[in-house]
């Protein structure tokens, strides 16, 4: 070993009893909705939209009117998530919610979406947990297997494409795509049709 490294010193960096992240209580309660996902809410089919918006609320989670959250889509802590009126979770999506993740009002978040609220330090030898809250605005549509990382603000009326990496603020009313997402042009919007 070299002499910059954490045992070399006999340093406790690498001590794998840490205090946890999450407390006790916020623990059981990810324990007890993964037992309830897996048995009451996952294997659902379209038509029970209000059964899985029922169960989420039961946990938590606040969703606005008429909105749909797929029997696929994993939601790692209900009590994180706030969704406006009329918007959809697709298929697939995951909401790695360690930090509140807030949906707008009639947004889309499109087939095996991966919004991450998390990270970690890579420059502390532990490699501590980082949260940071992630914002979608109304009128969004983030298209299949984007990810959306830690401490994004997706603003109203952006569109997202397929597979793009969003990090940081997004322009309002815009279309980003690639990886890193960059914006590529105006989005035009018709609210009358």
């Amino acid at each position: 070993m070299t002499a910059a490294s954490p045992h070399a010193q006999g340093g406790d960096a690498f001590d794998l009893r840490r205090r946890p992240s999450f407390s006790r209580r916020h623990r059981l309660t990810r324990l007890i909705w993964a037992i309830v996902w897996n048995t009451m809410f996952r294997w659902t089919p379209k038509q029970m939209r209000v059964w899985r918006v029922f169960l989420l609320r039961c946990f938590g989670a606040r969703i606005g009117y008429h909105s749909d959250v797929r029997g696929s889509v994993r939601v790692f802590y209900p009590g994180n998530l706030v969704m406006g009126a009329h918007s959809v979770l697709a298929e697939g999506v995951d909401c790695y919610n360690m930090a509140p993740l807030s949906v707008g009002d009639y947004t889309i978040v499109s087939q095996r979406v991966y919004l991450c609220g998390g990270t970690h330090d890579y420059t502390i030898a532990s490699n501590p947990l980082v949260v940071r809250p992630i914002t979608i605005g109304s009128n969004v549509w983030i298209a299949a297997e984007a990810m959306v990382a830690p401490g994004c603000r997706v603003a109203d009326g952006c569109v997202v494409g397929a597979r793009a990496m969003v990090h940081g603020a997004l322009e309002p009313w815009s279309v980003y795509s690639g990886n890193p997402a960059r914006r590529i042009k105006t989005r035009p919007f018709d609210a009358s049709r």
